[in-house]
Formats: structure tokens, sequence, C-alpha cells
């Protein structure tokens, strides 16, 4: 059986600054007519940092789940924008450590049900110390753990974001 749905009509009903939603007309497999919802995000780059046996993470404040979270640095693409240029960038705007190479882990969907975000998720290799600069709206702390504290803050529930679980996991497992 083809699995695919095909859209019929694309209903946008908010466009912002980091999202567009839509209310689209679609048709199933089967032929019948549904609704689909979808939030449209250009999506983001994510970068892992371990070195020396620690991970850098940033602490910062989510307003949607108004809570301090810790995670991996990242940022969103710009419309267009190279995902491993938008991990650089990150890395040194948040942490002010800069990566000689960045590799390519994997491609995280976080919401494959009702979002388009895709979170390219980069490993830096040849780290450097460089400046700290982040975004004039953006407040944060560098947090560095040794990798086993991250885990071990994972298992306990005070890491909770989806991106920097799976690159810690996805690590961990690689280097076993």
């Amino acid at each position: 059986m083809k699995l695919g749905e095909r859209t019929v009509k694309k209903n946008y009903v908010f466009e912002g600054k980091i999202v567009r939603v839509r209310r689209d007309d679609a048709v199933l497999p089967n032929g019948n007519p549904c609704i689909r919802e979808v939030v449209e995000h250009n999506g983001g780059a994510a970068i892992l940092c371990v070195r020396d046996g620690k991970v850098a993470l940033v602490r910062q404040f989510r307003y949607a789940y108004g809570e301090e979270l810790l995670e991996i640095p990242a940022g969103k693409l710009e419309k267009g924008e190279d995902p491993m240029a938008a991990a650089g960038r990150e890395l040194e705007e948040e942490t002010g450590l800069i990566a000689e190479h960045l590799s390519l882990l994997f491609t995280l969907y976080p919401t494959p049900g009702y979002s388009s975000e895709k979170i390219y998720i980069y490993l830096a290799e040849g780290v450097r110390e460089g400046r700290r600069h982040p975004d004039e709206d953006e407040f944060l702390d560098l947090v560095t753990v040794p990798i086993e504290e991250a885990a071990r803050l994972i298992r306990e529930d005070k890491i909770r974001d989806a991106k920097t679980i799976v690159a810690i996991q996805q690590y961990l497992l690689s280097h076993l």
C-alpha cells in the first residue's frame, strides 16, 4: 500500500517570526479527505562538544515550559542557511568555543506528527577557545560536566531536552 498523502490546499492561519501554521486540506491513501495541521519551522543546528571528557551545555530559561533547561548549544536556521555553518556559529556564540571540524551525527525530527522542524546535530572536533558573544536577547550560562555526569543527569530527569538526550546517548553508544 502506498502510504503518501496528497496536499489539496495549504491554508496559512498564522505567520510569526519563528513558525508558520497551516491547516491543510489533504487526501489520505484510500482517497478520503482529511485535515492536516502543520507547524512550519526552518529547522535548527545543534552541537555536541565533548572536550577532555566534558560536555559543553548551556542552561537557559525556556519560556514555553516556564523553566530552565540544560541543552547542547543550538540555534534556529534562517531560510536557506547551511546547517553546518549555523552550528559553528552557535557553538562560538553560546560557549566561546571554536571547532576546527564539525561532522554531522544525525538529523533529528523532534515532532513529526505536526511539525516540519529538522534539527541537524553535529559533533565538534579540534575545539579551541574563542570568545562568547550570545545574541542580545539570549541569556544563558555555560555549564561543562563530565560526560558520565551528563548521562546521570538524563537518568535523573534533570536533562529533559530531546536533542540533548539523543546526542549524548548517541555519543556514549558510539564510544562504548
